[in-house]
């Protein structure tokens, strides 16, 4: 049985672009400035990655650049979920072959499977490469919800070592029994409801916010690893504002956009992404001024 990824806070980090190619500089720079903030593990390729704008082989390079950047000093999760097994498979394959620590499903998206069929999906996957995985549950995106009567049959997959719930409903761990809880590692893929999500009995989040704030997210969840749940919540506190600013517009866009301000990345998407308007624009800017430790630019510049 492969072994259960550690608690605390991952960043699920957006894919760097420059001159409409991915931009590699920027995304070792980014994922030193996570390991040196205190980030757990880190995503790429995930949820908040653009994943279905890039090319097999712009995943493959993605990969590659992350684990080369994070030279073992925390776990490298990589998203492989697509809408076809197969190529969720292959992706699986890749990952494995260049170093990732573990991979993330995502229930296939369009195609809306069963229950049944999402199951055959994750279990196609885990009996044919030798990684652990991460399930990721989100309903909003997928069109596609695992039922708990799912979450029981995928956490007894022997590879399958935790399920990330996107769905901010801290009742989810409640809904599952005590023995499927001890199986795998239940980590929250909700900003605002994180800190909520662990109290119930969670093992840590995953988190948009980390790319920009990582020091603050890391320090929430160990905090409360470390039973300063006053200091945890104080932080969490601290935070709403650009956890709002991030729920503007596209959740993506406005990350991008509040990254431009505090790094050398530019707010570049791909369509049919675009970015944030001018009034969310502001109110990003002054999400990350409240913050308090951050010296926002006055213009972004490219890496």
């Amino acid at each position: 049985m492969p072994r259960l990824l550690p608690d605390g806070a991952y960043a699920d980090l957006i894919t760097p672009f420059s001159n409409g190619e991915v931009d590699h500089a920027g995304l070792a720079g980014l994922i030193e400035y996570q390991i040196q903030s205190g980030m757990t593990g880190l995503v790429v390729c995930g949820e908040n990655s653009e994943a279905y704008s890039l090319t097999h082989d712009e995943r493959v390079a993605v990969i590659r650049t992350a684990v080369a950047a994070a030279k073992g000093a925390v776990p490298v999760l990589v998203g492989t979920g697509t809408n076809c097994t197969r190529s969720s498979l292959e992706l699986t394959l890749h990952a494995k072959a260049l170093g990732a620590d573990a991979a993330l499903l995502v229930a296939p998206f369009y195609s809306k499977p069963s229950q049944k069929g999402l199951l055959a999906h994750i279990k196609t996957v885990a009996e044919a490469v030798d990684l652990p995985l991460v399930i990721v549950n989100c309903p909003a995106r997928s069109a596609v919800n695992i039922t708990p009567d799912l979450a029981e049959a995928v956490a007894c997959v022997p590879s399958v070592v935790g399920l990330v719930d996107c769905t901010g409903d801290v009742t989810r761990l409640a809904q599952v029994s005590a023995a499927c809880r001890a199986r795998i590692h239940w980590y929250s893929g909700h900003d605002r409801s994180a800190l909520a999500f662990t109290l119930a009995g969670g093992h840590g989040g995953f988190s948009l916010s980390a790319n920009i704030a990582p020091r603050q997210i890391a320090s929430m969840h160990n905090a409360f690893r470390y039973g300063n749940i006053a200091a945890a919540c104080v932080l969490q506190e601290r935070l709403l504002p650009l956890f709002a600013a991030l729920d503007l517009e596209h959740p993506v866009a406005a990350a991008k956009q509040a990254l431009s301000l505090i790094r050398c990345l530019t707010p570049e998407l791909r369509l049919p992404l675009t970015p944030v308007g001018d009034e969310a624009q502001a109110l990003i800017r002054t999400a990350i001024t409240l913050l308090g430790n951050h010296s926002v630019k006055t213009s972004a510049k490219a890496s």
